[in-house]
């Protein structure tokens, strides 16, 4: 999916100055395996990942992600980690703040697929295999979190 519209009306009034937004990030386990998926925008290996529209709940936002980039229903188990990410410049100037929310969640239905054209491929890999990925350390931090058992939300809880 592109950029939301609530978001390209936002940049038409601020231009490309910091916009802080809430992301999600769904850490789908299925067994011992995780989804992960290759970005189409930059071609790195992630969960499924996407913005909070206005007034949805973040757990429903990842349930919706989720359905739209990987058509997979899932179940948001819990809570795993909140953490700022680095200001992002984006090849066009424009500059976002993201506050992720990390969700530990189980696959409940459907065989991955690249749904909405954000992701140019899907599918599970084995939690055991995640060292010789090409995860960035922020993936990797984020999938670790979802994996301890047990909610422990907050930066320095883990």
């Amino acid at each position: 999916m592109p950029t939301p519209d609530f978001i390209l009306d936002l940049r038409r009034f601020i231009g490309t100055r910091p916009l802080f937004l809430t992301g999600v990030t769904a850490v789908v386990i299925r067994g011992d395996e995780v989804l992960l998926g290759r970005r189409s925008d930059n071609n790195a290996l992630t969960p499924v990942t996407g913005i909070v529209d206005p007034g949805e709940e973040p757990a429903d936002a990842a349930v919706r992600e989720a359905e739209e980039e990987a058509a997979v229903g899932i179940r948001v188990d819990h809570l795993a980690w909140v953490h700022q990410i680095p200001r992002i410049v984006y090849a066009n100037g424009d500059q976002t703040d993201y506050l992720d929310l990390t969700f530990r969640c189980s696959w409940v239905s459907g065989e991955p697929y690249p749904a909405d054209g954000e992701m140019t491929e899907v599918g599970w890999y084995a939690v055991d295999d995640l060292e010789a990925l090409d995860l960035d350390a922020d993936m990797r931090a984020r999938i670790a979190a979802a994996l301890v058992d047990g909610p422990t939300a907050f930066e320095g809880g883990r």
